[in-house]
């Protein structure tokens, strides 16, 4: 379904990039589907040739942005490096998150920060508490700035022109389906009950008093306090917000709790923000430093199926990033490999879309990038970023792939792709074995720490489970050394006859192990060496893209395990 645009946007100027308008209509499209689309509904719902869209996924699928799974094209975690770069560059998640995370331990409730987009408010950073109900909002989520505590903040600045386009947009959107994070307008609410009508009003009050109120103005129950973060000029950059429900607190009893302990970590992240910039440079790109000669190569390859001005915007986009917030176009030129006349390009048709805002000589990424699937794909979880990579390493090696983690002194499986066979290992998700004979265990006990190991070990109960369980415990960790120094489990009928399965560590972007995958066979097939030499560099391969997948979608969101 496509949501109505509030206002019709301007023709674009001269020197727009058609093909990179083209991709990001299709972008735009499926985050709104939730991330998935089927390849005809796409064509049909952006107004474009059937042959132009398939170029379209095709380019983006050689970006790693977009993947094709039978007829529907599906959002892939690498296009979340486009959010990343606008998140790096504010330095907002980095600077003033772990505090907002600090408050919500404090609290005990869910804390968020947001910022001005336009005329709404998107969300940059949540700290949110796990109970039944709870805030369910993502990183990228868009709200009416009216139905919020944080609006009333930041229209406390728009113009004349700024409230004429707010009355335009909700006269031309009357239900707030440019807004799919909320609720509709109305619902479950008294007939009549508007939280637009008095939003000037609660503007004029946010000015007096230094804080806004949302009494349940996003949907019945949720209620919320937020207070303006400035910047060193006094410019007001994001709102601190702590989020409760009516069943804790009402409104003013969620107000007088936590408003001393808002403004105490305001004052910390004001303090924060005047520190000096960082000169950390960003290592998430997949194609490397030379994004240029990637997509010259990738031309060569595919053919008319790469459009190089279409992926030469999207990359443009990448040049921001922690300590590169503002950026001229020799910077934006020399960052990504571009000529400075295909930069410039790039940065008009990305500036006539709102992605890009400029001074007339430095460039800034804005939080509307964030549209651009962010709030989807941060919500994934580790075994839906697995999946697809373990896809294709059982359409590689045709053997059963698996994802598990460590759960008390077990694994349990979170992923796994069967592969079709006379003979095959039936193993359902949420199965659990015992760590010790098992490759993805010993992979996970492997990247323990040596005092965590050594105490799990001995409070193990190693029973025989063939007559191949290795059970000695000397023996046990000399092999799980072995494991930690070569990286991978191979295990030989331990846990039961029969059955051969070796496994690799998957790591998080810190470097800690955080998963294992592997792949099983019968041990009729092949001999272990065997094994190890025709399925290791396959299943390291797969494990590696999983690790990329997660570095880039771990950068600023929490990725459960399952």
């Amino acid at each position: 379904m496509t949501h109505p645009a509030p206002l019709a946007p301007p023709p674009p100027p001269p020197e727009a990039v058609g093909p990179l308008m083209r991709s990001l209509a299709v972008l735009r499209e499926l985050a709104t589907a939730g991330g998935r689309r089927a390849v005809g509904d796409l064509a049909r719902d952006t107004g474009l040739a059937r042959s132009t869209v398939d170029r379209v996924l095709s380019t983006l699928d050689r970006l790693g942005y977009v993947r094709t799974e039978g007829r529907d094209a599906v959002l892939a975690p690498r296009l979340l490096e486009l959010g990343n770069a606008y998140l790096a560059a504010s330095e907002l998640p980095d600077r003033l998150g772990p505090l907002a995370d600090r408050l919500a331990d404090e609290l005990d409730e869910s804390v968020s920060l947001a910022v001005p987009d336009g005329d709404g408010v998107r969300f940059v950073h949540q700290a949110t508490r796990r109970r039944a109900m709870s805030l369910a909002f993502r990183i990228g989520d868009l709200l009416p700035p009216e139905r919020g505590a944080p609006g009333a903040l930041f229209a406390d600045r728009w113009t004349a022109r700024d409230w004429e386009r707010w009355r335009s947009r909700r006269a031309a959107d009357p239900t707030d389906a440019h807004f799919p994070a909320v609720p509709p307008r109305g619902d479950g609410r008294p007939a009549g009950v508007d939280p637009g009508t008095d939003f000037e009003d609660r503007v004029a009050a946010a000015r007096t008093a230094g804080w806004s109120l949302d009494d349940e103005l996003i949907e019945p129950g949720l209620v919320a306090v937020a207070v303006p973060v400035r910047d060193p000029s006094g410019h007001t950059v994001c709102a601190l917000s702590a989020v409760s429900h009516t069943s804790r607190l009402s409104a003013r009893e969620l107000r007088d709790a936590v408003l001393p302990r808002l403004r105490e970590t305001v004052a910390a992240m004001e303090y924060a923000l005047s520190a000096p910039a960082t000169d950390e440079q960003d290592t998430d790109d997949p194609r490397g430093p030379a994004p240029a000669a990637w997509m010259q190569a990738s031309k060569q390859e595919l053919g008319p199926e790469f459009v190089e001005s279409m992926a030469r915007g999207l990359i443009t986009l990448t040049a921001f990033g922690t300590g590169r917030a503002d950026l001229g176009l020799t910077a934006v030129a020399e960052a990504t490999g571009l000529a400075r006349a295909t930069a410039r390009r790039a940065l008009i048709t990305l500036e006539h879309l709102g992605y890009i805002a400029t001074d007339g000589k430095l460039f800034r990424p804005t939080p509307k990038v964030l549209e651009l699937g962010f709030a989807h794909l941060s919500g994934l979880t580790l075994p839906a970023i697995a999946q697809p990579h373990l896809a294709a390493l059982v359409e590689r090696v045709h053997d059963s792939a698996s994802m598990a983690i460590l759960s008390g002194d077990d694994i349990q499986y979170v992923a796994r792709v069967p592969t079709v066979r006379i003979m095959s290992v039936n193993i359902t998700l949420g199965t659990r074995f015992p760590a010790y004979p098992t490759s993805m265990g010993r992979v996970l006990l492997a990247g323990l720490p040596p005092e965590e190991l050594s105490a799990r070990l001995a409070l193990t109960d190693l029973e025989p489970l063939t007559r191949h369980t290795v059970t000695a415990p000397e023996r046990l960790t000399a092999l799980l050394e072995r494991v930690r120094d070569e990286g991978y489990a191979l295990v030989d009928q331990e846990l039961e006859e029969g059955l051969r399965s070796i496994a690799v560590p998957v790591h998080d972007r810190t470097g800690r192990v955080v998963a294992a995958v592997n792949v099983s066979t019968h041990a009729g097939r092949c001999t272990a060496d065997e094994a190890r030499e025709s399925l290791l560099p396959a299943l390291r391969e797969a494990a590696a893209d999983i690790e990329a997948d997660l570095r880039i979608a771990g950068r600023y969101a929490r990725i459960p395990t399952h």
